[in-house]
């Protein structure tokens, strides 16, 4: 009998997730009703915004339950089908969780468009990293050509994403990114202005340096000092793209709000959230232009693989945190 092996929230975390806080399950692979199909895994995304999902507090989505398999985009084929839209074979994108099958009816499923991109793009450059980078750069930033564009995280999935699509509309782009490794690597391979590291001292300083004129757009993955710091250092009229704050997730007690936010009077800024899910009716437009900037070169779309199976979940959903990655972070967990 071939069995799913599923990874399933044992207790909340307190601070960063350790294997305790997961429990690893085999049952009987489940089968496709009337109506449905069932999806063997092949490659599931890894994204900072899972840690938010763990906790017990109001959100743009429930938490993940007690028991309950880890909520998580991933990329399958079909392997067995009672749906008319999802042959047999077909790759598919879908909310799957972290288990090697699941039965789904289709809702929420995106086919995998082979002469877009590759699989593994549909989690990063053309699934939501790379939809959150477009949609949260080009509607709440709105780069105009010269514009300054600073973006933290920067070597991160959606980070590098944001800074090349800057570089594509005539930006003048600075990231922000931890160690000198990283830093060299938007700069050289991303195509960045320049980068700053924000584990050395004298960030606001570095700030002012690499932004004489002050920051038009700043797209905020990090919040916490790093956010303090850009919006101490806002050009007239900048706008704060507020899309993630990785640095805070795993806290353990409250993080202090800005102390810099009057600059956003002062410099008359604005600064907003939002969620990809927003603009969920305009994907396929995003998605093509994208695939467009890909195949002409103008963007690359840096991922990395971790081969391994679900169990190996936690060890890898770590490496966000340690920032042991560069680009999109997925788990390959296709067999052999």
């Amino acid at each position: 009998m071939t069995l799913n092996t599923s990874v399933r929230l044992a207790r909340r975390p307190a601070g960063m997730p350790v294997n305790d806080d997961w429990l690893i399950e085999a049952a009987p692979v489940p089968e496709p009703g009337p109506g449905e199909f069932t999806v063997r895994m092949q490659l599931i995304s890894l994204d900072p915004a899972m840690r938010g999902w763990l906790d017990d507090r109001p959100s743009y989505l429930p938490p993940v339950a007690i028991g309950e398999v880890m909520r998580a985009m991933a990329i399958g084929e079909v392997v067995s089908s009672q749906h008319s839209g999802f042959a047999e074979g077909a790759i598919v994108l879908g909310t799957f969780g972290v288990q090697e099958y699941a039965v789904s009816d289709g809702t929420g499923v995106t086919l995998v468009n082979s002469r877009l991109g590759t699989p593994s793009m549909y989690l990063g450059i053309l699934g939501t990293t790379g939809l959150t980078a477009y949609f949260g750069l080009m509607e709440l930033g709105k780069p105009r050509a010269g514009d300054t564009v600073v973006v933290s995280a920067a070597a991160g999935a959606v980070g590098s994403v944001v800074g090349q699509l800057a570089k594509i509309n005539g930006c003048r782009v600075v990231g922000i990114a931890g160690g000198s490794e990283k830093c060299a690597y938007v700069v050289d391979e991303l195509g960045f202005d320049s980068a700053i590291d924000y584990k050395a001292p004298g960030l606001r300083q570095a700030l002012a340096q690499a932004c004489p004129d002050g920051i038009d757009v700043y797209f905020d993955n990090v919040g916490g000092p790093v956010l303090n710091a850009a919006l101490g250092t806002l050009a007239m009229g900048a706008r704060v793209v507020i899309c993630g704050a990785i640095s805070q997730y795993n806290a353990e007690v409250a993080t202090p709000g800005p102390s810099n936010y009057m600059s956003l009077l002062v410099r008359r800024a604005t600064m907003s959230g939002f969620l990809v899910f927003d603009y969920a009716a305009e994907y396929r437009t995003a998605r093509k232009r994208l695939a467009k900037w890909v195949a002409d070169e103008a963007l690359t779309a840096p991922e990395t693989l971790v081969t391994g199976t679900v169990a190996d979940f936690n060890d890898v959903l770590l490496r966000l945190f340690s920032g042991d990655n560069v680009g999109k972070l997925i788990l390959d967990v296709r067999p052999g």
